[in-house]
């Protein structure tokens, strides 16, 4: 039998619906409540905008809608976890983090098949974890250099003009 100590805590966990989400730890920064966003224009559908964390400005990007998802109202329980996405900070609004936690990569499944989505490409694969499947997400695939870069340079006071 395999203890998580075993292997390590190596996830954090969040929710995005009713659905079990986790990101590779090594790649979070931090776990922080939701801050101010500043709206930017022309950015992705699921790039809410740009906060201010800890002097850095961050590119804030909805999971709900980067998964197709209507988007969900904030709660108590809503968390941003600050990760590294493609060498980029950026804010995952999510609805609640649940733990950390460990998965062996011997343990690790592929996505099954079926469901071929847009979502999907952003899932790396899946495990399960106190009995509840996990989609270990591609914080690569989350958003490209691209797509994160373009908010932060409309948020510059000259409009990325120098």
């Amino acid at each position: 039998m395999r203890h998580d100590n075993a292997i390590g805590k190596n996830m954090v966990g969040f929710m995005v619906g009713d659905t079990h989400y986790a990101v590779d730890i090594l790649r979070v920064r931090e776990i922080v409540n939701p801050l101010c966003v500043v709206s930017v224009p022309h950015c992705p559908t699921y790039v809410v905008g740009v906060a201010d964390h800890r002097g850095q400005t961050i590119p804030v990007v909805d999971m709900h809608r980067r998964f197709g998802l209507q988007p969900a109202p904030d709660s108590r329980r809503s968390k941003w976890i600050i990760a590294d996405a493609s060498g980029v900070d950026v804010g995952l609004a999510v609805d609640s983090v649940t733990s950390v936690f460990g998965v062996a990569s011997s343990d690790l499944r592929a996505p099954p098949t079926l469901a071929i989505t847009s979502a999907a490409r952003f899932i790396a694969g899946v495990a399960s974890h106190e009995g509840s499947l996990v989609f270990l997400v591609d914080l690569d695939a989350i958003a490209t250099d691209e797509d994160l870069a373009a908010p932060l340079v409309a948020a510059l006071p000259s409009g990325g003009r120098e």
